[in-house]
């Protein structure tokens, strides 16, 4: 991916941070958004730059309309172009269907869904061929275990139809656009060893959480040049969870 360079959005921790180093040891420059944690976006910005790959740490409120776009243009402004867009800020908010307020239900399309299609819809005219937009999904797209997924899994769900209209609209003009459904993944927001993560792992057919890199390099495949046929698919990486 040499003189390429991508936008990963909530990139300093978790998936977002193992996709924006991947591509950056993949030989792009990487620009990367974040809300919270300058300690964090710092780490992933030296190491981004420890390859020898210029990194871009954009502070952006993925719910904020303008932020959304804002990214986008100081990306391009900064590091000269834009080729890759990883729609990766999201958030979780779990509950009884009941017991969701209305501000839940804002917040969480705001984010997983409005964002997404603001920042996507700003990235869109800056592709040229063999542009790549790839979206973090969830495994709760394809199945859900358990009661108390509604809101999360209607605003990831969602993204898979955003995902194979994107592919029809930009397929012309050379661009791919892709979905990628994580299933229990060893972050801080959902860690191994937390007290809710044996039964997730025994959802799943390899009885274990995922890496945040595992992801990443699925991520890596779907945006380097070996993917170019591909484009409108989902890629589960799950461990088996909807098996």
């Amino acid at each position: 991916m040499n003189g390429k360079v991508a936008l990963v959005t909530g990139g300093s921790r978790g998936i977002g941070a193992a996709t924006a180093l991947r591509l950056a040891e993949d030989g792009a420059d990487v620009a990367f958004t974040y809300r919270t944690g300058e300690k964090e976006a710092a780490a992933v910005l030296e190491g981004i730059e420890a390859t020898g790959r210029r990194g871009l740490a954009v502070r952006a409120d993925a719910g904020d309309p303008e932020a959304a776009a804002g990214a986008v243009e100081r990306t391009v402004r900064e590091l000269g172009r834009l080729d890759v867009l990883v729609n990766n800020a999201g958030v979780g908010v779990l509950g009884p269907l009941e017991e969701l307020t209305t501000a839940d239900v804002e917040h969480v399309l705001a984010v997983n869904v409005r964002g997404v299609f603001l920042t996507t819809r700003a990235a869109a005219p800056r592709l040229g061929a063999g542009g790549r937009i790839l979206t973090i999904g969830s495994c709760m797209t394809q199945r859900v275990p358990g009661p108390g997924g509604t809101l999360y899994a209607m605003s990831k769900s969602a993204l898979t139809g955003l995902t194979k209209a994107l592919a029809r609209e930009l397929g012309g003009r050379g661009i791919t656009a892709n979905i990628v459904h994580p299933g229990p993944v060893d972050t801080d927001m959902n860690p191994a060893d937390g007290p809710y993560a044996g039964p997730q792992a025994a959802l799943t057919a390899l009885g274990r959480f995922g890496t945040p890199r595992e992801v990443a390099a699925v991520v890596s495949f779907l945006a380097g040049p070996d993917a170019a046929y591909v484009t409108g698919a989902e890629f589960s990486v799950d461990g088996g969870h909807a098996a």
